[in-house]
């Protein structure tokens, strides 16, 4: 049975039909591609846009500082890392969700909905009285965090022709740049200067800013399916999300990965994601349709964008211990030492995106990008004990460089790649790709780090590697490192330097797989203002 949809404009000069009915004579489907928002009304709605995507960068880059203030005040340190883990499972675990519900029931409804969500977490999390509390609060925050980014990119996407979206990249860009490099210094300053209780309370103003500016200044028509929701992919997807996160958040930390509990979740996530295929491909109206993957284009860019996060997240984590540990920067500092990346990603994602307008071409971008974070990857795992801060600088720079190529492409190719009605669900994988990659990134990494940090130890001080770095030398702190004999600290700077040789050389090879993806994606045009979808799917089908 087909779904049946029905919309009613909210502004008869502004309304675009955002879905139409799949029983809907052809040309009034062609004309919901076509009524995309003019230049003025673009920038108007991107103010409220914009807000949201700094809220949903910020957060957990601000609670990470505030973390130690917060377990004196609260206590329960035992439970310090469910703060992180219960928002970042809630936020992977709901973005397809996010996505699905945009595309069944408007995308202007689900966004508005997800920023309240979000602020109601944001609000309780700050009024949080002990350690539970907040925990909980941080999984209602995180539930609203993932509609936030799905909710900007979907209506970026049904607001403005792929042809004309890459002159607006350049403002995600420099909010993730914002994001990066200001997220710890706010957080350490509201600290210090107001409470930890404020770091939550910050987001309430620039959320009520966001929700008046997307309120009065974003219209799009009501729609209402009839479509049945698919409880059961939605459960199976989400367990199956659920157990990747907490294996790549366990693992190496809280259990060996060896151990029955990982091995456990891995059997659990298997048969999550194999019965939720087996689901999908019956439902009337799937969570995630397994057809868009029958696109080459969409396949290739998931890949892509899964390496990026991977790389993107695993470099931010490590980049500054070695900085701190090895190179004596300060820890106060943190988000600056990222800037040199950050700059180098920021630039090239602004030229790229004039590029993508003005051509309409964009191929060449994603093979430039993954060739040179694979090489900005390499350069770095040559740093050692004696690299200077402008060497490493200059790493940095390239590797941003080349995500920059490679940040907003993604989610461009992955929009022209589908039909508007699943314009959310789109942005939605796309996103859940770039989120679960990081997180193995991040994981794999730190293993790879640990075990090759404690390797260097034990050959450099034999039997004394235990007693002069903890029981864990893949954990010791700058402060700590200090306060050890001259012998151990040089031992543990060697260490610390192989480390990242290990890690960013393991990351060059994920980022081959990159660069082969790219090179097999098709230069299917661009959809411009008034360009109907069905060639641009045809041409990119598998």
């Amino acid at each position: 049975m087909p779904q049946k949809q029905v919309g009613s404009a909210e502004d008869s000069s502004a309304a675009a039909a955002e879905e139409v009915p799949s029983d809907a004579p052809a040309a009034a489907a062609k004309d919901s591609e076509q009524q995309f928002r003019s230049p003025r009304e673009i920038r108007l709605v991107m103010i409220g846009l914009v807000v949201t995507m700094l809220l949903a960068m910020l957060d957990n880059l601000i609670v990470g500082t505030a973390m130690p203030t917060i377990v004196g005040d609260l206590g329960g340190g035992e439970h310090l890392s469910w703060v992180v883990t219960s928002y970042t499972l809630a936020t992977a675990a709901s973005t397809p969700i996010w996505g699905k519900l945009g595309d069944l029931y408007g995308r202007k409804g689900t966004f508005l909905t997800s920023i309240v969500i979000f602020l109601v977490g944001s609000a309780l999390s700050g009024l949080s009285q002990n350690m539970n509390e907040l925990i909980g609060f941080r999984a209602l925050q995180g539930l609203g965090a993932g509609g936030l980014m799905v909710g900007v990119m979907s209506i970026m996407g049904a607001l403005i022709a792929p042809r004309d979206r890459g002159k607006y990249q350049g403002m995600f860009a420099a909010v993730m740049a914002l994001a990066t490099i200001g997220g710890p210094l706010l957080g350490g300053f509201i600290t210090d200067h107001f409470s930890w209780h404020w770091i939550f309370y910050i987001n309430l103003p620039l959320g009520i800013v966001a929700l008046g500016v997307v309120v009065v200044t974003l219209h799009l028509p009501k729609v209402r399916s009839t479509a049945r929701i698919d409880y059961v992919g939605a459960v199976l997807l989400t367990t199956g999300i659920t157990a990747l996160t907490l294996i790549t958040t366990w693992g190496g930390q809280e259990y060996a990965w060896g151990s029955k509990q990982i091995l456990g979740l891995g059997a659990l996530a298997v048969a999550s994601l194999i019965a939720f295929c087996y689901v999908e491909q019956r439902v009337e109206e799937p969570m995630l349709p397994l057809s868009l993957f029958t696109n080459l284009n969409f396949t290739l860019v998931s890949v892509i964008g899964f390496i990026v996060g991977f790389v993107m997240f695993g470099s931010t984590v490590f980049l500054p211990l070695y900085q701190q540990t090895v190179q004596g920067a300060s820890a106060t500092n943190s988000g600056l030492l990222l800037m040199p990346m950050m700059l180098g990603m920021l630039v090239i994602s602004l030229v790229v995106g004039q590029a993508v307008t003005k051509t309409g071409k964009y191929r060449i971008f994603p093979i430039i990008g993954t060739i040179v974070m694979t090489g900005g990857m390499l350069l770095l795992s040559t740093m050692g004990t004696g690299t200077s801060t402008f060497t490493s600088a200059c790493f940095m720079v390239v590797l941003g460089a080349g995500m920059g190529f490679l940040m907003q492409i993604t989610m461009l190719v992955a929009q022209n790649s589908v039909e508007l009605k699943d314009m959310g669900v789109a942005s939605s994988t796309a996103t859940l790709f770039r989120t679960i990659g990081g997180s193995f990134g991040v994981a794999l990494f730190g293993a790879l780090f640990n075990s090759q940090v404690t390797a260097t130890m034990k050959d450099r001080l034999g039997d004394q590697a235990g007693a002069g770095a903890g029981a864990n030398p893949g954990q010791m702190t700058p402060a700590a490192l200090r306060t050890l004999p001259a012998p151990v600290q040089d031992a543990y700077h060697h260490a610390v330097a192989n480390g990242m040789h290990t890690v960013f050389l393991w990351g060059a090879a994920a980022a081959l797989i990159a660069v082969a993806a790219a090179v097999f994606m098709r230069e299917v045009p661009l959809r411009g203002t008034g360009e109907p979808a069905e060639k641009n799917l045809e041409a990119a089908a598998v």
